[in-house]
């Protein structure tokens, strides 16, 4: 069942969090900004969703980065439910793919919740002092990729925000599989 995440809580502080990521090595909100920003995406392996964008979301990573955007993913499903989103698989797809970021396991679920997460792909955009500003999508893509030419969306926005602070006020939310929680 595709979702979409409420609209952009516009100054919403990041709440910090210890995580490891597919290198064993831990990562907090600190360690992971940049100096421009940072860009937390609440993915997964096994989503259709993210499968049908997972090229795009690495070169735009890279473009972020190289505004001083840091960049991580987050992976918040119960591997339990779904053994495609086991660490194991994880440290597989960040090798193969080349991931340019850190790709985070969220064991307890607790970061998700702490976000209110509801789908992958799940994007947050934070300005220097981590104050929300972007909670939008990638480009038009959704279960199958957009046309090369789409607009960059997520770039666009978070190039705003490194430059100003602030996200643009038109934001169209990102869609995807729901969060598998555990019961």
């Amino acid at each position: 069942m595709a979702l979409t995440p409420p609209v952009c809580d516009f100054g919403w502080q990041a709440v910090d969090f210890e995580l490891e990521d597919t290198h064993g090595s831990r990562q907090t909100l600190a360690s992971l900004r940049g100096p421009n920003g940072l860009l937390l995406m609440f993915i997964c392996n096994h989503c259709p969703y993210v499968q049908a964008i997972i090229d795009r979301i690495c070169r735009d990573a890279r473009a972020l980065q190289a505004l001083g955007i840091g960049v991580a993913a987050i992976m918040s499903n119960d591997p339990a439910e779904y053994p495609e989103d086991s660490f194991e698989n994880m440290q597989r797809v960040a090798r193969d793919l080349h991931f340019p970021f850190p790709y985070l396991l969220d064991a307890t679920q607790d970061v998700a919740r702490s976000y209110k997460a509801v789908c992958t792909p799940d994007f947050f955009g934070f300005n220097r002092h981590l104050q929300l500003q972007y909670r939008g999508r990638l480009d038009a893509s959704g279960r199958l990729p957009a046309p090369p030419d789409a607009r960059r969306e997520l770039v666009e926005a978070m190039r705003l925000v490194a430059e100003t602070g602030r996200g643009p006020h038109e934001q169209t939310a990102s869609m995807g599989c729901s969060i598998k929680w555990r019961n």
